[in-house]
């Protein structure tokens, strides 16, 4: 383990609210850069937060912010925000794709629009942002790529239901394995992290009733196993497809009460986990 995330400059997509803003306020905490890119960038009218509100947050955090408007699927946007950040912070350490698109429909129901929304943010956002980023975290002492997405399970029930959104998000997952091996030498760790359960953020509003608040975690327990992932040698951890759990169990973490909406109500197992 190194020293923490201090000093260190991350960029995070999808980072106004949930998850990716959750991970950017636990480095936060140890004093780092953190890039919020995202879309939102006023308030609106349904869904918390916006860039800048986050960057507010970080830096109360004692972290050091900076605030992108951005559509991960706009290669030009992208080559801009990297520019930015890097001329900003002085360069990218570490890449968070986090950003991502939901609709859990089957082939016949799911609206076409839905599934290229789908691909665009969670495969070729990811694989736009890593490709952007990657000449500067070729430069980093500790590089890092963590994307928001599951281990590879091909048991045919987790694509009967959601075909499109099991294979947009499978993309992700598929990045981290072949990346992960084309960029061994350069010492960038490609890795994915995933929740053992639901979490609460403002997608399970979008998914019909099928999950209940009370039985989710929240998103700091992504974020703490984030942070832990992102403090390790990357020329040590890559390749890999961690659970949130998993990983703060290795820390030493044996009480996973604080991280409950409702401690003590039953957890929902979340997707692609047997």
């Amino acid at each position: 383990m190194t020293d923490g995330l201090k000093g260190k400059t991350l960029f995070v997509t999808g980072a106004s609210r949930g998850i990716g803003k959750a991970i950017a306020l636990r480095a936060a905490r140890d004093g780092a850069n953190i890039v919020v890119a995202a879309r939102t960038y006023q308030k609106h009218p349904v869904l918390p937060g916006t860039i800048h509100t986050a960057v507010e947050e970080i830096e109360a955090a004692g972290g050091h912010g900076l605030a992108i408007r951005l559509d991960v699927r706009d290669e030009d946007a992208v080559a801009q925000a990297v520019d930015e950040a890097v001329g900003h912070f002085g360069g990218i350490d570490i890449l968070v794709n986090n950003a991502s698109a939901i609709m859990l429909k089957n082939t016949r129901e799911l609206p076409l629009k839905r599934f290229d929304l789908m691909f665009d943010v969670n495969v070729r956002g990811t694989y736009v942002m890593s490709r952007a980023c990657i000449p500067h975290l070729q430069q980093s002492a500790n590089p890092h790529v963590l994307n928001l997405s599951p281990p590879l399970n091909l048991d045919p029930s987790w694509f009967s239901d959601h075909v499109a959104y099991t294979m947009a998000k499978y993309g992700m997952s598929m990045c981290v394995i072949g990346m992960a091996e084309e960029f061994r030498q350069d010492g960038i760790a490609f890795n994915a992290l995933w929740p053992r359960t639901v979490i609460d953020t403002s997608a399970i509003g979008i998914l019909d009733g099928m999950v209940k608040p009370e039985n989710c975690r929240k998103p700091e327990v992504m974020a703490d196993a984030a942070h832990a992932i992102l403090c390790q040698d990357s020329r040590r951890c890559s390749g890999r497809f961690y659970l949130d759990e998993d990983v703060l169990r290795a820390t030493g973490t044996r009480n996973f009460d604080r991280y409950s909406v409702k401690p003590g109500a039953p957890l929902m197992r979340d997707l692609f986990l047997d």
